[in-house]
């Protein structure tokens, strides 16, 4: 993308991400209950190294130090998440008060320093008791989420004009409970089933309740996509690459965009298929202001085999291919085929294995793997997808799941020793980007 013109309009929105339990730390202070993901990284095994978000980067403490990073950073959103066991440690009921004045504080501070929250209610931090009693394949936890965001609403719901109701639905569900390498660990397809179907009916439940309580924001939902591509244009390739965007993507995506579960997977879970109650589809369907796309990489898929690596290709830290056209087409096909109210990168970023020389952490590959999609991004704005922000997956290193902190997808590089916040090369770069994008000229 040439740094000479301006390529996105003025009102685009630049921002970054983070998630409550990666960043947070203070997990036990100020009446937070425990979460699933307490639980399970204190689990032997189950986290790398037996790493636990107990004190992660602490922005807990230190979020006026990292609001000071964003405002160098030039951005002018930041997307966040609510802790919901620090709101209602119980899952329901009783309102952790010191919780919801942590968040009050935050969201202040960043309308202060010029950043736009866009607040995340869900990634991921079950409460532990609501497990407990079934988690996510339990309709109850549909009636708690929705108590939450009304709790959470009615504190914030005057100053936060965004909204996120859930945060990759797949990967909560079937990395959660059907292949047990996320919190609650548990390895059952139809948990899973149930689990996304309820994940999409309380997202549809908070739309509902955000509408009538903070009528002047706008409602979106965050969902992870991983473009199938066929290994080859054999047929049995082909079909493979669709069977898998059903699993992959389009049980999902098309039921929030109105068109229902697809109908090749419902024949596909059959047998497995969670209680759907009437009323169900038009909920998780509730009109949607904007969809927030999480992007990483694609996946190429061979018939009788599944994912295959593609030959010669540059991988991250986390193994995924560097594929930006994958974005750019990903866009242009969600607009060909969905025509979404307005479209938002939610995440989009790399993990590789930085290290600090000479008081600086360069870093690259990173530059070149948000260079690459960044193109992609302006090429389908150009081409009409209406795309309206971008926000960089991460801010900071931070305790990346079930990788624990091996595995650095920040902009700003956090020793775990100390907690000292040193920006990378890549932090330096985004900041000019931005800055050029603004001014239209370099």
């Amino acid at each position: 993308m040439s740094q000479t013109t301006r390529a996105f309009p003025s009102d685009f929105v630049w921002g970054a991400a983070t998630a409550a339990y990666q960043v947070e730390g203070a997990a036990t202070e100020d009446g937070r209950g425990e979460s699933i993901w307490d639980r399970f990284s204190a689990t032997p095994g189950k986290v790398v190294n037996g790493h636990t978000g107990a004190v992660a980067c602490d922005t807990y403490h230190r979020y006026a130090e990292d609001i000071g990073l964003m405002r160098s950073l030039g951005i002018g959103a930041f997307r966040l998440s609510v802790a919901w066991p620090r709101i209602l440690p119980e899952g329901r009921g009783r309102v952790n008060q010191a919780g919801l004045d942590f968040y009050d504080r935050l969201v202040d501070d960043l309308l202060a320093n010029g950043l736009d929250p866009y607040v995340t209610l869900y990634h991921w931090d079950l409460p532990q008791v609501l497990e407990d009693r079934g988690g996510w394949p339990a309709r109850e936890t549909v009636e708690a989420f929705t108590e939450y965001t009304e709790v959470v609403v009615s504190r914030l719901g005057d100053r936060v004009r965004h909204w996120i109701t859930q945060n990759e639905p797949w990967v909560a569900s079937w990395l959660g409970y059907g292949l047990g390498v996320h919190a609650p660990g548990r390895k059952s397809d139809s948990d899973a089933l149930a689990a996304g179907h309820h994940i999409l009916v309380a997202h549809g439940r908070a739309a509902e309740v955000l509408r009538r309580e903070a009528p002047a924001s706008e409602v979106g939902i965050a969902i992870d996509l991983v473009p199938m591509y066929p290994f080859s244009d054999n047929e049995a390739d082909v079909e493979a690459a669709h069977r898998e965007d059903g699993f992959r993507n389009r049980w999902f995506l098309e039921p929030v965009l109105g068109r229902g579960y697809p109908e090749d997977m419902l024949e596909r879970y059959a047998e497995i298929l969670p209680t759907i109650e009437d009323g169900d589809m038009d909920t998780i369907a509730a009109p949607l202001d904007f969809l927030g796309i999480n992007y990483y990489t694609r996946s190429v898929v061979r018939a009788g085999v599944g994912e295959v690596p593609a030959e010669g290709a540059e991988h991250t830290e986390m193994g995924w291919e560097v594929y930006p056209d994958g974005l750019y087409r990903l866009l242009v096909h969600l607009q060909t085929e969905y025509e979404p109210p307005e479209l938002y990168i939610t995440e989009n970023g790399a993990a590789f294995a930085d290290a600090r020389e000479n008081g600086r952490v360069p870093d690259s590959k990173r530059v070149s793997y948000l260079e690459g999609h960044l193109d992609a991004v302006e090429a389908a704005f150009a081409g009409g997808v209406p795309v309206r922000g971008y926000f960089l997956w991460s801010l900071l290193d931070n305790f990346e799941w079930a990788f624990g902190y091996s595995r650095r997808f920040g902009i700003v590089y956090v020793d775990f020793e100390t907690l000292e916040r040193v920006p990378k090369d890549s932090f330096t770069w985004y900041r000019d980007f931005i800055a050029t994008q603004r001014a239209g000229r370099t």
